[in-house]
């Protein structure tokens, strides 16, 4: 129920309304069975037939309970509207129940629901003038909580409504609104709806003591109502301000927990600086101060009685009554029913009235923000407020987390949270003057999906003020996206690469095919999805530390994270396949759910922003042998009677072949193997490890690696997406650049010690060895065409020099090699010079006429080889040339005739 600031007049206002109240109703029961009494203008015969036409049946509902996450067998956080543990009848100790009892009810064993006798005499007190008194009885109060929590917890935020004919406007109201108007309209009556209301209760009352026993209905009250603030229920009551169970309460304990019930905020004892204010905002009700303070005049008349009489001295008085004076009269009033009872004997009253009041409070802070694991555990509470699992409306979830009492047993380790917090903590600091400064680490199951941890640098807060004042508290999750976590994701970076990868795999290409990976023009892409990229202004992405890139191996490019060597292998596939084999593998959108399409090269590199837990997802895959587990954080789900509930869905299916899998695995494995990008965040246990790095310009960075049962995931960079440089900026002895290393590598470390790693499966033989590919002939195409047709093969293209042939311009004059060669080999192209041209074959032709075809093909640098035959014609005739005839040649090359004749001239 939510609290509310009141001033003493007006909490004592209040009381006497509700007092008021249940003396009017007894006057309409009393009218019910007495026909010569009429009230407010209603008759008896009203009255009875008011009272027997309202529904008499009431089933309590089950009682609002928190819901607690555990880590193992660890409490990690609980979460309520009301704070309670319900106990049975033998779990409270019996003076309990004699307190609450001459306090509330002294009759409650003989009456049948309704104390006619207490609504009589308080009705007479009350027309006589003396104090306003109650009648309600314990099964009334009882009715009247169940009721207020029935309101309270179909309790919704709801918005503004216009007039109709047949219903008035109503304000928008929120769900804290929501809860006062039930609490209001409990303690409030007036008129003859304020009767019929207490009439009703009194009708359920008498019906509900033919359907349970007094035993029952008596525990009943003591586990639903309210003792203050948040706390519901006796147990939860002697748990906060005694730190005790029920079982274990005194007699002077369990009188001032009596004594609350009529006002629990106005008496309860968790609030030191006072629970009562007056109009001038003065605090009364308030922990030992030297100064008695008795609010209402006569509160604490009984210590003086008994000081007058002898029994206690002055200073016993004042020590008695200094700390929370108003609750200890409410004390001093049962304790003194319960002696009139014959509760307790009179020394045991003298005992417990000169006993201060001196709470020992246990904490009641609830939520992510007392958690050992704030940020894994705000995750999960994401999850259920946005999962079916726990409703199928957003109000339905949050009841699931605040009023059912489920006990979530989520997928966290303990001790993986332990070694992520306490790396994050030795090398990132939870800010940084010079940046926003951001970092997560988590660490996944590979094989089962579960995350295990999740770190973060910042310090957790849920007080929008605190994290925008200091920048080292936040409640974004990092690790998460803007469905859970609050988070939109980061640029991916060269971890990115690892889809093109996949993808290069699939299409059956090797590890070990030569391409050109050297700094040029980005390559057109095809994308049969969103239309193919054009390069249409020459535009480049350039390689980490000006490197000016290679002809190389895919291999060789993972390991050195080579990025237009990745372009030119994303170049001969299609981006649309890449974009599905990220999705496939758990990063189909962005942080903040927007299809990643690849429809611009940068894509291939990581200019999207993702989330760490979808990216760590994805390379869990290729550890897995393939198999792609979606994320979970909660293994089982109970209800408050122990019964399991369902879970989120979360599914495991096999994404990659084996074969794929192994080899993307053996290429990642270089990563992390000397001379890797990642080889510094290698723990060297003996555990084999794959992994990727990313940096996305210098202001974002990652290291995401893998055994074959965990996968590690940390990223450091700005979280407020600026674009400060990590590089050349330390902090605890570390490159903030460098930073992900040191964290991976602690936490990898961790898993590995904790669960183990197998080998990963020896890559597929076929993807790495060198194939010999069909090299398509492009001589006499033109430049652009016989590129088209090369690189379509498979292969990378290279311009080479103009070479000597009949045509100029962009025509492909010669080509090498030709025939077949190593896929993604470079295919030299060469453009024709328009110098040369192709010698005439001649052989056979008599001298004269050979030397005409010659020169009229061009070739004017001629001369003569004689040989003299006798059995040759008289004319000389040609039997060959040098160069051959068919021969490509510059049009001014020396043409040798070779001629025989019978006779040559010397």
């Amino acid at each position: 129920m939510p609290e509310n600031k009141r001033t003493a007049s007006g909490a004592l206002g209040g009381i006497v309304g509700l007092v008021g109240l249940s003396a009017a109703a007894g006057v309409l029961v009393t009218a019910a069975v007495t026909p010569a009494i009429a009230v407010s203008g209603l008759a008896a015969s009203s009255a009875i037939t008011i009272f027997d036409n309202m529904p008499s049946y009431l089933e309590p509902d089950r009682l609002m309970l928190p819901t607690t996450l555990m880590a193992g067998d660890q409490v990690l956080a609980k979460f309520y509207d009301q704070n309670r543990s319900p106990v049975t009848f033998t779990q409270v100790n019996t003076v309990m129940y004699d307190a609450v009892l001459s306090s509330e009810d002294p009759r409650y064993y003989q009456h049948g629901g309704v104390d006619l006798i207490g609504t009589t005499r308080a009705l007479l007190s009350n027309a006589a003038g003396n104090d306003t008194q109650g009648g309600s009885s314990i099964s009334q109060q009882y009715v009247k909580n169940v009721l207020v929590q029935r309101c309270e917890r179909d309790a919704r935020a709801t918005e503004a409504t216009e007039a109709t004919d047949t219903s008035p406007a109503m304000p928008a109201m929120t769900r804290d609104e929501a809860l006062q108007a039930c609490a209001e309209e409990a303690i409030t009556a007036s008129g003859v709806e304020g009767y019929q209301r207490k009439l009703q209760e009194m009708r359920y009352a008498v019906q509900l003591e033919k359907q349970y026993t007094k035993d029952e209905i008596l525990l009943g009250y003591l586990n639903i109502a309210n003792f203050g603030g948040v706390t519901y229920g006796i147990d939860a009551a002697a748990k906060r301000y005694f730190n005790v169970s029920a079982a274990d309460l005194n007699i002077g304990q369990a009188a001032i927990l009596a004594g609350m019930v009529q006002n629990p905020n106005r008496f309860r004892l968790d609030l030191p600086e006072g629970s009562i204010y007056d109009a001038d905002g003065v605090a009364y009700n308030k922990q030992a101060d030297g100064s008695i303070d008795d609010v209402a005049q006569g509160t604490i008349q009984a210590l003086y009685t008994l000081r007058d009489n002898g029994e206690i001295t002055q200073d016993q008085l004042v020590a008695a009554a200094d700390a929370y004076s108003e609750t200890k009269g409410r004390q001093l009033y049962v304790l003194s029913r319960m002696e009139e009872d014959g509760k307790i004997t009179h020394e045991q009253y003298v005992q417990y009235a000169l006993e201060p009041i001196s709470p020992s409070l246990t904490s009641t802070e609830q939520g992510c923000g007392v958690s050992q694991a704030p940020y894994f555990c705000q995750l999960v509470v994401a999850t259920i407020l946005s999962d079916p699992a726990f409703g199928a409306e957003p109000d339905d979830r949050l009841r699931a987390l605040r009023q059912d009492g489920l006990t979530v047993q989520t997928t966290l380790d303990l001790r993986m949270q332990e070694a992520a917090q306490n790396a994050m903590n030795d090398v990132v600091p939870a800010s940084d003057d010079r940046l926003r400064l951001g970092s997560t680490a988590l660490s996944l199951e590979a094989k089962t999906g579960r995350l295990l941890a999740v770190a973060q640098n910042t310090r957790f807060t849920q007080d929008p003020t605190q994290a925008e004042s200091d920048p080292s508290y936040s409640s974004i999750v990092f690790a998460g996206d803007s469905d859970i976590g609050g988070s939109i994701g980061f640029s991916a970076g060269s971890t990115f690469k690892l889809f093109t990868l996949v993808d290069w795999l699939e299409k059956g290409r090797s590890l070990n095919e030569q391409l050109n990976g050297r700094l040029q023009p980005v390559p057109n892409m095809k994308n049969s999805c969103q239309g193919d990229w054009i390069n249409t202004t020459r535009y480049q992405i350039n390689n980490f530390d000006e490197n000016p890139g290679y002809y190389g191996t895919p291999l060789r490019f993972t390991r050195e994270s080579l990025n237009t060597g990745y372009l030119a292998m994303a170049a001969q596939l299609d981006l649309c396949d890449i974009a599905k084999v990220a999705d496939k593998m758990g990063v189909g959108t962005t942080g903040n759910g927007k299809e990643i399409t690849m429809s611009v090269a940068n894509q291939i590199i990581g200019s999207d922003n993702v989330s760490p837990l979808a990216m760590a997802g994805a390379f869990a895959t290729v550890a897995n042998g393939g198999s792609h587990c979606q994320p979970k954080l909660i293994d089982k789900v109970t209800d408050a009677d122990g019964a399991e509930r369902p879970i989120p869905e979360r599914t495991c299916e096999t994404v990659l072949t084996p074969e794929v899998a192994a080899t993307a695995a053996f290429a990642l494995q270089g990563v992390m193997d000397s001379g890797g990008t990642g080889a510094t965040a290698n723990p060297r246990d003996g555990t084999p490890v794959l992994g990727k790095t990313g940096t996305h310009e210098a202001h974002e960075t990652w290291m995401i690696e893998s055994s074959s049962n965990v996968t590690t995931a940390v990223w450091v960079g700005n979280w407020d997406g600026g674009q400060e440089t990590l590089f050349r900026k330390y902090a605890n002895g570390y490159q903030l650049s460098d930073m992900r290393y040191a964290v991976a590598r602690q936490l990898q470390s961790a898993a590995d010690e904790f669960y183990g790693g197998d080998r990963f499966p020896n890559p597929a033989q076929n993807l790495l060895r060198v194939q010999l590919r069909d090299v398509p002939n492009v001589v006499g195409r033109s430049i652009d065409d016989a590129r088209s047709a090369l690189q379509g093969a498979g292969f990378s293209v290279t311009v080479g020099s103009p070479v000597d042939a009949e045509f100029g311009g962009d025509r492909v004059a010669a080509q090498d090699p030709s025939g077949s060669a190593p896929a993604g080999a470079s295919i030299t192209i060469s453009p024709g010079n328009g110098q040369g041209g192709t010698v005439p074959d001649v052989t056979g032709r008599d001298y004269n006429a050979a030397q005409a075809a010659l020169r009229s093909a061009g070739f004017t640098n001629l001369s003569v080889n004689c040989t003299t035959d006798a059995a040759a014609p008289d004319e000389a005739r040609v039997t060959g040339t040098n160069p051959s005839g068919g021969t490509a040649a510059n049009k001014g090359t020396a043409i040798v005739l070779e001629v025989v004749k019978k006779q040559c001239q010397q």
